[in-house]
C-alpha cells in the first residue's frame, strides 16, 4: 500500500506508518503524484481535497485528517467515490483549551503589548496597565465565561476556567440534546441570552454554513465594553471587520484569534493595529505532547482502513 502525507506531522506517526506502508512525505518531489498513486492520504493543515481530487484519485481508499476540522475536504464527493474520511477529534482538546486560556489571559493583561514596549525601549507607566488609571488590565476571577460550542474542547475549556478562576460558566450549543451537560454550567438557549452577561466569550464551534459570521456586528454590540472575545475554532465564525470596529471604537475591551478567515493573515491586517488584540497563526493544538499523540492516531486509523478495517472517527 502507498500513503502520501500531504502536510508535516510529528516523526512518531511517520515511524509507525513506515512499518506498514510505502510512504511519500510532504517534502518529497513526488508528492504531487498522490492523485495517481495514493491508496491513502494523511493531511493536517489547510490542504484542501476537492471533488476534482476525489474524481482523479482512482486508487484512493481513505483520507485521515489530523485534528478535528474537515471543512476543506469535500465529504459529499468522498462518499460518492467510496473514500472513507476520518479525523482525530478530542485528542487535541487539552492543548487547544490551554491555548484558549493563554490567549484570553494575554489579551486581558495586555501581555504582548507590554512585551513589545519593553523590547522597543519605550517607557512603560505601570499605572496605565495595573488599574490605577482608567483602562488598565482585566481580571477573570469570579466572573462569567460564555462557551460557544460544547464539544470536547469547549467542555474542557469550561472546566479549566471554573476550576482555576472560579468563573461562572454559561454555554450555548443548539446541537446538545435537552438536559445533557447539566453539570457543565448554565445553558443559554440563544446567543442573545448568552452575550450580554459574559465577561469572556470563548468560541469552540465548527465552521459550517450556520456558524459562518455567527459572531458579527449585532452580536458584538450585545456584549459588555469590558468583555473579551477569543476564538481557537475556525476563521470565519467571528466577523473580523466587525471585531475591528468594536475594538477600535471601545465597544469591546480586547480580543484574541488563533484562527483567521485568511491564513496566514496579511501583515497589514487591521486587527494588528489594535493594542488589545492578540493574534497567533492557528497553533492552538501545537504542543509536542499533542502532536505526538495525534500523529500516531491519524496513522493508525488510516492503516486500519487500508488493512480492511472499518477505521475510527469516520465522517464519510
Amino acid at each position: 500500500m502507498k500513503v502520501f502525507v500531504l502536510d508535516a506531522i510529528n516523526p512518531k506517526g511517520i515511524d509507525v506508518l513506515r512499518q506498514q506502508a510505502e510512504t511519500v512525505l510532504w517534502d518529497d518531489p513526488g508528492i504531487g503524484r498522490w492523485r495517481d498513486e495514493a491508496d491513502g492520504v494523511i493531511l493536517r493543515g489547510n490542504t484542501p481535497i476537492t471533488a476534482a481530487d476525489f474524481a482523479a484519485a482512482v486508487r484512493l481508499k481513505a483520507v485521515s485528517k489530523q485534528g478535528t476540522g474537515v471543512d476543506r475536504i469535500d465529504l459529499a464527493a468522498a462518499r460518492a467515490h467510496g473514500v472513507r474520511v476520518m479525523n482525530t477529534p478530542a485528542l487535541n482538546a487539552e492543548a487547544v483549551a490551554e491555548m484558549a486560556m493563554t490567549l484570553a489571559l494575554c489579551a486581558a493583561r495586555q501581555v504582548p503589548m507590554l512585551d513589545r514596549l519593553l523590547r522597543s525601549g519605550t517607557p512603560v507607566a505601570r499605572e496605565d496597565f495595573d488599574g490605577s488609571r482608567a483602562g488598565g488590565a482585566q481580571g477573570f476571577w469570579g466572573k462569567t465565561v460564555g462557551i460557544l460550542g460544547m464539544g470536547a474542547i469547549g467542555r474542557r475549556t469550561a472546566e479549566k476556567w471554573r476550576g482555576a478562576f472560579a468563573m461562572n460558566v454559561v454555554w450555548h450549543d443548539p446541537y446538545v440534546p435537552a438536559g445533557a451537560l447539566a453539570d457543565a454550567g448554565r445553558r443559554a438557549e440563544t446567543l442573545a441570552d448568552l452575550l450580554p452577561e459574559i465577561d469572556l466569550l470563548s468560541v469552540h464551534a465548527p465552521l459550517t454554513a450556520e456558524t459562518r459570521g455567527l459572531i458579527g456586528r449585532g452580536e458584538l454590540a450585545m456584549m459588555k465594553p469590558t468583555a473579551i472575545v477569543v476564538s481557537v475554532a475556525r476563521g470565519g465564525i467571528v466577523d473580523e471587520t466587525a471585531l475591528y470596529d468594536a475594538l477600535a471604537s471601545g465597544a469591546l475591551f480586547g480580543a484574541a484569534l488563533d484562527v483567521f478567515e485568511r491564513e496566514p493573515p496579511a501583515v497589514d491586517h487591521p486587527l494588528f493595529r489594535i493594542p488589545t488584540f492578540v493574534g497567533t497563526p492557528h497553533v492552538g493544538a501545537g504542543t509536542i505532547d499533542s502532536r505526538e499523540q495525534t500523529s500516531v492516531a491519524v496513522v493508525e486509523q488510516l492503516l486500519d482502513v487500508l488493512n480492511g478495517g472499518k477505521g475510527r472517527n469516520v465522517l464519510a
